[in-house]
């Protein structure tokens, strides 16, 4: 088991009272999708996660949104910063 580092790279709240999460690699090709109630702790910049839980991102312009996203959290945030 191999772990890696992902940062919050989109969060949308649904209209069934979840807060939908997208964390992503640095480099924008891999994704891990997360819902959770919008009681739970207020999401973290990063989470280190085991790589087997990742998704790729379909179409370079998601994979590039991603990648400068993940950028921008990793230059303004440390990853246990409540974002």
């Amino acid at each position: 088991m191999s772990e890696t580092r992902v940062w919050l790279v989109y969060r949308e709240y649904t209209d069934k009272g979840l807060l939908s999460l997208v964390y992503a690699t640095p480099d924008g090709e891999r994704v891990l999708h997360k819902e959770r109630s919008l009681h739970a702790a207020e999401p973290t910049a990063a989470t280190t996660i085991d790589e087997d839980t990742l998704e790729p991102v379909e179409g370079d312009e998601r994979r590039e949104q991603y990648r400068k996203e993940a950028e921008r959290m990793m230059e303004q945030h440390d990853p246990e910063d409540v974002v």
